[in-house]
């Protein structure tokens, strides 16, 4: 799965319908991104825009926005009820898929500077890449707003991290921008069997970090309780990095407790969901669904599939829409109208507006258009697919091990295996597409124009990086088919019985699997010119076919043993 992240730039024009438009068409001009909300308000003269990519996608349509924000709004004319200091007033970049927090740290950092460098815009980096902690809060940064910014920046506690420390005509304009990265913020509503708003803000209280004001005696109407310095003490409710409140909801004649979880790795939707289960139980109230507003990340509805599917003692090496499926149901998602996960989860989001891939055709589809004229896909698709199959196998026999009667104590043990094979069959299963992709980059690079010397070099980096590609696709097809040979060895070993057969035919496509992916890495490696790293990977490759040889053998021994 490519790298995924979100960006949620904060644009100080709310009301002019044409400028925000320019602000989008500006991001969007980025085809990569894929924008998925853009939220205007009248009241705050501010508009919330949410687009989501692969990093370098992002970093420049992000770029692009603030560019025309800045050319485009004057914050010396600016006024709005919401807190402001720049045309583009933040800009936190929010990891969603296969990126570190790190990772956002850093793409952060490298959009600050540019924007600082080439736009001539004060920068503030703040949250998680904040170079000082007195940075990291937004607020901070943003003190005194837009009319205390010229004497701020020009003070060594308060000189931007990127871009002019002095004011000008074009600082003026555009002011300054707070650019960071902080984790996924999910907004999430847990739905009551009451209509009484007290008694869901009674459950947010107990429930959220900031917890409630505590009072002397009466915990209503008791005098309020004070620190040394008059500040109000409270009492911390139980799950960090919550924000919630309770409120009626007419529309749907039910009280809810409306959630924000600003860190879902430190409380997750499935533990926010639980704790509000147990505090309504104790209150005499009821849970009886949720609804998640906006977007999710899939892995937050995997986590959370998971975690009741772990509850019931069940395997969790099951697709991801069987793990979506769980979640929604025990979550209660469905409750107040249908959860559609293409609409609702980033990346199918996102899927859902790319090319059509060859996995997701029909097996008639996928067969035939590997019988048609073209050329792709050829040998090495139908390799990965093999392999993906035989995983498949594996990952089937560990799943009826782990629901077997008699063996329940196991079912943790198979568990582990079938994720382990649901793993090796998810990976290879995109290595399909990613194999006609590395011929088509082959076909483009050959394609490029070659008049000029110039053109020439290009041509021929381009293919040579075409060629590696095209050996190193069916190179890893070979190592994961090996690899997932161990889920058919453990599950002909010590799987349900009645299956024994299915992890030795399992161990048969990941062995012709490897044999397919060699012949591959062999007739794309006549043309790749690197030849110390080409006898390395050829020396590898020979390795792992008579492994995987030998492995089969050694597979289809136990498997024989059993059924003979």
């Amino acid at each position: 799965m490519n790298k995924l992240i979100e960006c949620v730039p904060n644009f100080s024009e709310g009301r002019d319908l044409n400028k925000i438009k320019q602000i989008t068409d500006a991001i969007e001009s980025v085809s990569e991104v894929k924008l998925l909300d853009v939220d205007p308000g009248k009241a705050t003269n501010r508009t919330v825009v949410t687009f989501v990519g692969e990093p370098e996608f992002v970093i420049e349509a992000a770029f692009r926005g603030i560019k025309k924000a800045a050319e485009i709004v004057n914050m010396s004319k600016h006024k709005g009820e919401h807190p402001r200091f720049g045309a583009t007033d933040v800009c936190p970049l929010v990891p969603v898929a296969n990126v570190s927090m790190e990772e956002a740290v850093q793409f952060a950092r490298e959009l600050a500077q540019r924007v600082g460098t080439e736009l001539g815009i004060p920068v503030f980096c703040y949250e998680f890449a904040a170079f000082k902690s007195e940075r990291r809060s937004l607020a901070n940064c943003r003190s005194g707003e837009y009319e205390g910014l010229k004497d701020r920046i020009s003070t060594e506690k308060w000189k931007p991290d990127f871009g002019p420390d002095k004011w000008s005509e074009r600082v003026a304009g555009s002011g300054a921008t707070a650019i960071g990265a902080r984790n996924f913020l999910v907004a999430y509503n847990v739905n009551l069997n009451t209509t009484s708003t007290r008694r869901a803000n009674a459950i947010a209280f107990d429930i959220r970090e900031a917890g409630r004001v505590k009072r002397e005696g009466n915990s209503l109407t008791g005098k309020i309780v004070t620190d040394e310095n008059g500040e109000p003490v409270r009492t911390p409710g139980s799950l960090k990095k919550t924000r919630a409140i309770g409120w009626y909801i007419e529309e749907y004649g039910v009280a809810q407790i409306s959630i924000n979880l600003t860190d879902i790795t430190v409380t997750p939707v499935h533990v926010a969901f639980d704790e509000v289960c147990e505090r309504a139980r104790e209150r005499g109230l009821r849970v009886t669904g949720s609804e998640l507003v906006g977007l999710i990340p899939l892995s937050a509805m995997l986590d959370a599939g998971k975690y009741f599917l772990q509850k019931q003692q069940r395997s969790l090496g099951i697709a991801d829409e069987e793990i979506i499926k769980i979640a929604v149901k025990s979550l209660g998602l469905d409750e107040l109208g249908p959860f559609e996960p293409k609409k609702k989860i980033i990346e199918y989001v996102i899927a859902e507006n790319t090319g059509k891939k060859l996995i997701d055709q029909t097996l008639k589809q996928f067969s035939e258009e590997t019988a048609s004229e073209s050329p792709a896909p050829g040998g090495g698709s139908i390799s990965a697919y093999v392999g993906s199959l035989g995983a498949a196998l594996g990952t089937m026999v560990a799943n009826l091990s782990a629901h077997k009667r008699g063996w329940d104590e196991r079912w943790g043990e198979f568990s582990n295996w079938a994720e382990k094979g649901k793993y090796f069959h998810s990976v290879l299963l995109n290595c399909v597409d990613d194999d006609t992709g590395a011929f088509n980059q082959i076909m483009t690079a050959f394609a490029m124009p070659k008049s000029t010397e110039e053109e020439k070099t290009n041509r021929k980096r381009a293919i040579q990086e075409a060629t590696k590609n095209a050996i190193e696709v069916p190179f890893k097809v070979m190592q994961l088919s090996f690899d997932s040979m161990e889920v058919m060895k453990a599950m002909a070993e010590a799987g349900n019985p009645n299956s024994v057969s299915d992890a030795g035919v399992g161990a048969l496509c990941a062995r012709t699997a490897v044999e397919g992916a060699f012949l591959n890495v062999k007739i794309n490696a006549t043309g790749y010119e690197d030849k110390n790293r080409l006898s390395q990977i050829l020396m590898q490759a020979e390795n792992l076919l008579r492994s995987a040889r030998e492995k089969e053998k050694e597979i289809l021994e136990i498997v024989n043993s059993k059924i003979d």
